[in-house]
């Protein structure tokens, strides 16, 4: 995979950040929506494909890219398809960190450091160029405006800004309630990136809290209503707390 272009990732986390106070909206449910973003490039890329609610490796090949090749690499060493729902509720070591970073490497954002109540350190990340910003939300803007069936691509950013609840950041208040609406019918678009969504919303929803119901067979769809356990880790790195991480975003 070239890195002329940006991946979904980038461009969810791009579309979340505030440009004026360099905090990120829907903090908590947007680190979900980034491993799901995950997901989706990576099956744009070719490299997994869904296999009823779960996802199976196709292609272990590395796209180039070091921080889906982790994730890809940790969806081989499963060894059989991974639930999406599980799989975005696995926790992850700083993902949005790793991304924030990534991004001020490239020159898109530069970090600004503060203080939070005065004593704890915190770094806000703003946009150096919302020319790119404003290219990404046009996309989804003409998506909702013109009701032309978007790209695969543009189809599921507007599935994942749904599902971390993106939708009222970027368009705020009563007169922005029908693109909100609009934003989320765009999920139809894209098989994979409703999948995706539709687990990210799954997770904030429970889901991953039920009691084990004994594994359903490879490749098998859970039937309607019925939820199962998260999978054990076996090898995804923990995510640690809230507020435990120095220099995170403040929001």
């Amino acid at each position: 995979m070239g890195r002329s272009r940006r991946t979904l990732p980038e461009e969810l986390l791009l579309l979340a950040l505030d440009p004026a106070t360099g905090t990120t909206a829907q903090p908590q449910s947007l680190d979900l929506g980034l491993a799901g973003a995950q997901l989706v490039e990576l099956a744009l890329a070719g490299r997994i494909a869904p296999d009823g609610d779960r996802i199976a490796v196709v292609v272990p090949r590395p796209t180039g890219d070091p921080t889906l090749d982790c994730a890809l690499e940790l969806l081989r060493r499963r060894g059989a398809p991974v639930r999406a729902v599980h799989w975005i509720g696995g926790p992850r070591l700083g993902l949005r960190q790793t991304y924030l970073s990534h991004l001020e490497r490239c020159g898109m954002v530069h970090a600004v450091a503060g203080q939070m109540c005065g004593v704890l350190p915190t770094t806000r990340y703003q946009a150096t160029d919302n020319e790119i910003s404003r290219e990404i939300r046009a996309r989804l803007d003409s998506a909702i405006r013109t009701g032309v069936p978007p790209d695969p691509r543009t189809a599921a950013l507007a599935a994942l800004a749904h599902a971390v609840g993106l939708g009222k950041h970027l368009y705020p208040g009563n007169e922005g309630r029908s693109s909100r609406s609009r934003l989320r019918d765009l999920i139809r678009h894209d098989p994979m990136g409703g999948l995706v969504a539709h687990a990210v919303m799954d997770v904030q929803n429970g889901a991953g809290a039920q009691p084990r119901r004994g594994p359903a067979p490879a490749g098998r769809q859970t039937a309607p209503g019925v939820r199962s356990a998260p999978e054990p880790a076996n090898g995804v790195p923990m995510q640690p707390h809230h507020g435990s991480m120095a220099r995170a975003v403040a929001h």
